[in-house]
C-alpha cells in the first residue's frame, strides 16, 4: 500500500465516524434549519442600541442619514439633500413599490423615472433588503424591481430604509432575504454595500467613486415599520 493510499484510508476511517457523515437525512435536516452563526456581542443589542450602532457605523463610513417620521416625507427629504449638495434633480428610481409608490408629487421639482440605471444617470433611489448594525452595511438584492445597476452606475445613491430593517448581523439579513423570496429561492445577486465606493490603490491616496457611487445617502423612515 502506498503512502497516498494509507493517508486516504485514514481520512475515510475518520470521516466515517463523524456524526451525520453517512446519514443523508441528518444532512438534509441541518441544511433546512439554516442554523445561524454566532452573533457578535457588540451587535446583539436591543433595538434602540442596535439602531444607534448602525448610525455610528454609517458615520464612520461617511454615509449620510436623514431621519423622517413617515414614508411620505421621503421625497421632500431627498429633494433637500440634492439641493444641499447642488446635485441634479433627475432621479432614476427602482421599480420596487417601496420607492416607486412614494408621493413624489410632494417634491414637484424632482423629475423621476423608473428602471435600470443608464450611464447618464447621476442619482439613483432604491430600497434595501436589510441593513446590518454590526458593520453599517446595506444589503441589496437583485430582481426586476431592484436592478443591480442602480447600486453602482450613478454617482449618487440614495437608499430608502425602514427602521425595522436594521438587523444585528449578516445572519439576520440572510434570514430576512429567505423570508422575502421563499424557501429554496434566492436572488441572483446579493450586494453588501458599506459606504460609498473608494480605493487607495494609487499612492495610498483615497479616491472616491472608483467602482461605484461617490456619495451614499440613507433616508431612514423612523416609524418602526
Amino acid at each position: 500500500m502506498s503512502s497516498r493510499d494509507r493517508i486516504l484510508n485514514k481520512v475515510r476511517d475518520r470521516a466515517a465516524g463523524l456524526p451525520g457523515r453517512q446519514d443523508p437525512e441528518t444532512l438534509t435536516r441541518r441544511m433546512a434549519e439554516h442554523r445561524p452563526g454566532l452573533i457578535p456581542a457588540r451587535a446583539d443589542l436591543p433595538e434602540p442600541e442596535r439602531l444607534a450602532l448602525f448610525l455610528a457605523k454609517c458615520a464612520e463610513l461617511g454615509v449620510t442619514v436623514d431621519r423622517v417620521g413617515a414614508a411620505e416625507l421621503a421625497p421632500e427629504a431627498i429633494a433637500g439633500w440634492l439641493k444641499q449638495h447642488n446635485l441634479p434633480t433627475e432621479l432614476r428610481l427602482a421599480p420596487a413599490a417601496e420607492v416607486a409608490d412614494l408621493p413624489w408629487a410632494r417634491a414637484p421639482m424632482l423629475d423621476v423615472e423608473t428602471g435600470a440605471a443608464d450611464i447618464g444617470d447621476q442619482v439613483s433611489v432604491t430600497p434595501a433588503a436589510a441593513a446590518i448594525a454590526e458593520t453599517g452595511t446595506l444589503v441589496m438584492t437583485s430582481d426586476p424591481s431592484t436592478p443591480a445597476t442602480l447600486n453602482f452606475v450613478p454617482d449618487n445613491h440614495v437608499v430608502v430604509l425602514r427602521r425595522g430593517q436594521v438587523v444585528r448581523a449578516m445572519e439576520d439579513a440572510f434570514a430576512m432575504i429567505r423570508e422575502r423570496f421563499g424557501e429554496g429561492r434566492m436572488p441572483r445577486t446579493v450586494n453588501m454595500i458599506s459606504g460609498a465606493s473608494r480605493t487607495g490603490d494609487v499612492e495610498q491616496k483615497i479616491v472616491m467613486g472608483a467602482h461605484g457611487p461617490r456619495r451614499l445617502h440613507i433616508v431612514l423612515i423612523d416609524d418602526g415599520g
